[in-house]
């Protein structure tokens, strides 16, 4: 079983940083594309940042300027740098990672780590 395990979500002023990592662990193959997603209370969930494998990126919006999506694929980990925080960035921010797994022949599963709670104050 892979297994996503986020860290590095805290409380932060407004203006702060934060830097959010992900780490995949278990038997992979290979992992395709990975991402940040972030949940308000009462709001649907929303894709923050996404890479694929071949280093592209993407941006909500909102965080464009702001957030930064970084991949180390030798260490199965995916990291968001958040910058000048705003309290509209509250949310609890899930991993997503599109993985190959086993066995033969290898399956494209999709997975996602627990949640890390980000909260930013005025």
């Amino acid at each position: 079983q892979v297994q996503l395990v986020e860290s590095g979500g805290g409380l932060v002023q407004a203006g702060g940083s934060l830097r959010l990592s992900c780490a995949a662990s278990g038997r992979i193959f290979s992992i395709g594309s990975m991402g940040w997603y972030r949940q308000a209370p009462g709001k649907q969930r929303e894709l923050v940042a996404g890479a694929t494998r071949g280093g592209s990126t993407n941006y909500a919006d909102s965080v464009k300027g702001r957030f930064t999506i970084s991949r180390d694929d030798a260490k199965n980990t995916v990291y968001l740098q958040m910058n000048t925080l705003t309290p509209e960035d509250t949310a609890l921010y899930y991993c997503n990672a599109q993985v190959l797994v086993p066995p033969a022949p290898p399956t494209w599963r999709e997975y996602w780590g627990q949640g890390t709670q980000v909260t930013v104050s005025s």
